[in-house]
């Protein structure tokens, strides 16, 4: 009989953000898949939870994938967690989940923490249509990626970290134009949760003098839709109709 796969969201932030069933389910499987064994015994030895550990990452999922698909394959119930937030979302959870649907493996994935929810709400832009982005790439690939987003219309959602926000922010307001309006919301859920809102240019001039700390989260609205006028196609018969019947009434 085939086992089952747990994918576990954890806090970003508030520890007390961990729901119920997520200690439960941490507590009842065979194994726990971290990101960082080290960072989520943190949050395992605040909550009771003695389930063995083993590391899960980005740099090793390709190595350990087989030897997990086998231990489901043979009964064992499991669950991923990452770092902080749910697994999969610009963490490690997507070649194994995808895995297991290809080896008929049941997954399930519980709801709960992610950054990017509460970064939405608190801009104040458009939330019921969203692109989430993630981290845009570093280097090859970025202005085309920026390029690419330049007439999206949906409220766009990045990740970024402090150390590189400043210069993409810069990057957004050449590519957007300065006026767009954004937010940058930083440290959710944690003690010094903040979120600034303005335009592109606004924000730039805030972050070049307030170095940020913390995991970022950048809100951009999307371009407002060019205004095209409706063409009548019958317009020149209309013209030349009216000429005519004018012509005879004189």
């Amino acid at each position: 009989m085939a086992g089952k796969l747990y994918i576990v969201p954890t806090p970003v932030g508030n520890l007390d953000d961990m729901t119920p069933r997520a200690i439960d389910v941490l507590r009842q499987v065979s194994l726990i898949l971290a990101e960082d064994t080290r960072t989520s015994s943190v949050v395992m030895r605040h909550f009771g939870i003695a389930t063995p550990m083993r590391a899960h990452h980005k740099f090793n999922e390709h190595e350990t994938l087989p030897a997990i698909i086998d231990q489901l394959k043979g009964g064992a119930v499991i669950a991923l967690v990452s770092d902080a937030g749910t697994p999969a979302i610009s963490d490690p959870g997507f070649l194994l989940s995808r895995e297991c649907r290809r080896e008929g493996i049941e997954v399930e994935t519980l709801p709960g923490a992610t950054a990017f929810v509460p970064a939405l709400v608190n801009s104040g832009l458009p939330c019921e249509r969203f692109t989430f982005e993630g981290f845009l790439p570093q280097k090859k690939g970025r202005a085309t990626r920026l390029e690419e987003l330049k007439t999206q219309q949906r409220t766009m959602i990045f990740y970024e970290s402090p150390l590189r926000l400043l210069k993409t922010l810069q990057q957004l307001a050449e590519a957007f134009g300065p006026d767009r309006e954004a937010s940058v919301s930083r440290e959710i859920s944690k003690l010094h949760n903040t979120t600034h809102n303005g335009t592109l240019a606004q924000l730039v001039e805030y972050f070049t003098t307030c170095a940020p700390r913390g995991e970022i989260v950048i809100v951009v609205a999307g371009c407002e839709p060019q205004q095209t006028g409706k063409v009548d196609k019958y317009a020149q018969f209309k013209h030349k109709h009216y000429k005519q019947h004018n012509n005879e009434e004189d």
